[in-house]
């Protein structure tokens, strides 16, 4: 799977998880959080991996190659922690009721605090507006999200292949913080897997505006130049941030610290051997 079609069916497969957890929360009653706990563990190890073995060194390598900008390894490192700024910005500006890195519970018995109180209140709409705030808020934050997983996929099939899985599994917590409040507001299942599957879906419209901007600006996104080692360094640093901030604690928040961590080094090490044997 290969070019810009195959990164956007990644992207599109990524994106898609958040019905996932809609449908796992909205159909079967009980998740078991260690479970949980260790994929995203195990989706934190791949993403730390990619970047730091992969996308960053890749990028430094390839500005160097170009000799295209001057002082390049470190307009690399500026580009890497931007990447971090980018997310950062994004999570300052949603309020911490609505942020997706604030995952519902595991099951539809498990609420956040604040649908149990709109609950007591009996206020529908203002639960209903929960939901869908969150399903903004998570809309929002798949953008960057996207754009990580198609210069992935596009630099590297087998590159994209692990970002996909790793974003689509730490997509799961985020299709559940939709699909609870919304469910108890409409108590309708379609209404909240199809808010659900469609937060995550901006991550294709974050793809395709990546393409759209380098398309009318003239960058090759394979190709030589300064512009795509850049934004491999910025791809870089969003995964870390991910990682950290939401990846692991709520990973550590659903389950065993130790199972958690197991997660991470079995995501690492899945990522290592595949990388030695393919």
């Amino acid at each position: 799977m290969t070019g810009i079609t195959g990164a956007l069916i990644l992207t599109l497969a990524a994106g898609a998880a958040t019905g996932i957890g809609g449908a796992l929360v909205l159909f079967k009653k009980k998740l078991s959080s260690n479970f949980l706990a260790g994929a995203l563990g195990l989706s934190a190890g791949v993403m730390i991996f990619i970047s730091l073995a992969e996308l960053f060194p890749e990028a430094q390598a390839e500005i160097m190659a170009t000799g295209s900008l001057r002082h390049g390894e470190s307009f690399v490192l500026l580009a890497f922690f931007a990447g971090m700024g980018i997310i950062t910005l994004i999570d300052f500006l949603i309020p911490d009721y609505e942020n997706p890195h604030e995952a519902s519970g595991l099951s539809l018995d498990a609420k956040t605090a604040a649908v149990g109180v709109l609950e007591q209140t009996g206020n529908e709409k203002a639960l209903q507006r929960l939901g869908l705030m969150s399903a903004l808020a998570i809309a929002i934050h798949n953008f960057p999200e996207g754009i990580a997983t198609f210069i992935g996929a596009l630099n590297d099939p087998q590159m994209g292949a692990g970002i996909t899985f790793a974003i689509a599994i730490h997509n799961i917590p985020e299709g559940i913080a939709v699909a609870i409040p919304i469910y108890y507001a409409t108590r309708s299942k379609g209404k909240a897997l199809l808010y659900a599957t469609i937060s995550g879906l901006s991550e294709v419209i974050g793809a395709l505006l990546c393409l759209a901007v380098t398309a009318l600006f003239g960058v090759e996104l394979t190709g030589v130049g300064p512009v795509f080692p850049l934004i491999l360094a910025a791809v870089a640093g969003i995964m870390i941030y991910i990682s950290l901030d939401e990846l692991l604690p709520t990973a550590e928040k659903y389950g065993k610290h130790h199972i958690a961590i197991a997660g991470v080094v079995g995501g690492m090490a899945i990522m290592g051997v595949s990388l030695l044997i393919l």
